[in-house]
């Protein structure tokens, strides 16, 4: 993977190189909290590559790096970053761990809809006003320089897109640390080929666990059990009954938008969630208990808990 595309350039949308926004990041809950550090930075500005890094995050250092020393020769200030460095582990939603989820889910439900109207300052809340990513490192830099002095900074850094799933890059410096932490852009043909072994070996995993036949027993009960506590059942496939109830309830939104929700009528809503969570955790216990650790043997994109 070479560095890695924020959503919004996945959509399409044309980004000025040095304000790529950062995906959103889920802070662990308060029983589970303590993330790791964030990057260190050497004395000359650069980021020091964490000794224990795996191949992917070193690579992304060493772009970051890169961008930062070729700014820096062009007389321009870059801060480097690496995006997510710094989150903790994850909200206990999923149900992974049976006791985090069930006090989890005790007080947020699924921690997303109506939690964050009742709990807008709470960083264990999806979409919180405190769960959001903090500013761009090099904004405050960039609201410093002129007009022309921002023009000059972003043909320097370099513009990049993504348009018919290819990264586009203008010249600069992202395109330079680019090929010096991932090496000469392959050949399409090569790329296609990869692309489709890589979607083979998504799909054999997935059918690794769709196809266990205890799994399979395990989703069934799941369903009957969810079905007797009145909860709507649209599917009984291991990869995506352990997620359904979640994704029924948060597709809900209220007819006025989550910013026009009262929060008197939004705990009413949050104590009828956390009902369905806990029904919901309470029936696919066995499941997720044999769920879990087939899916770690079988990780694809896309796998969810």
């Amino acid at each position: 993977m070479r560095g890695a595309l924020p959503v919004a350039a996945a959509a399409g949308v044309l980004l000025l190189a040095g304000c790529s926004p950062s995906d959103t990041q889920s802070p662990g809950a308060a029983s589970s909290a303590g993330g790791s550090p964030a990057p260190s930075a050497a004395p000359n500005g650069l980021l020091t590559v964490p000794h224990d890094a795996d191949e992917e995050t070193k690579k992304q250092y060493l772009y970051q790096n890169a961008i930062a020393e070729c700014m820096r020769a062009k007389g321009f200030s870059y801060t480097p970053h690496v995006e997510d460095a710094d989150d903790g582990p994850p909200l206990p939603i999923d149900g992974q761990d049976y006791k985090l989820s069930k006090e989890y889910r005790g007080k947020y439900g699924y921690g997303f809809s109506y939690a964050r109207v009742v709990y807008p300052d709470d960083p264990n809340v999806i979409g919180s006003e405190t769960s959001t990513d903090e500013e761009h490192p090099n904004a405050a830099y960039r609201e410093t320089l002129t007009p022309a002095q921002l023009r000059a900074y972003d043909k320097a850094l370099g513009e990049w897109r993504v348009q018919d799933g290819q990264k586009l890059e203008s010249p600069g410096c992202r395109k330079a640390a680019d090929v010096k932490a991932y090496g000469p852009e392959k050949p399409k043909a090569e790329r296609d080929r990869e692309e489709e072994a890589a979607k083979a070996a998504d799909r054999a995993a997935q059918q690794a666990v769709d196809g266990d036949p205890r799994l399979v027993s395990l989703a069934q009960d799941y369903a009957s059990c969810l079905r007797a506590e009145g909860i709507a059942v649209t599917t009984t496939q291991p990869t995506s009954i352990s997620d359904m109830v979640k994704f029924q309830v948060n597709s809900h939104v209220p007819a006025d938008g989550w910013e026009n929700l009262d929060k008197e009528t939004a705990r009413t809503e949050l104590a009828q969630e956390i009902g369905t969570a806990l029904k919901d955790l309470e029936c696919g216990k066995k499941f997720r208990a044999a769920y879990f650790p087939k899916l770690a043997e079988n990780p694809f994109v896309g796998a969810g808990g």
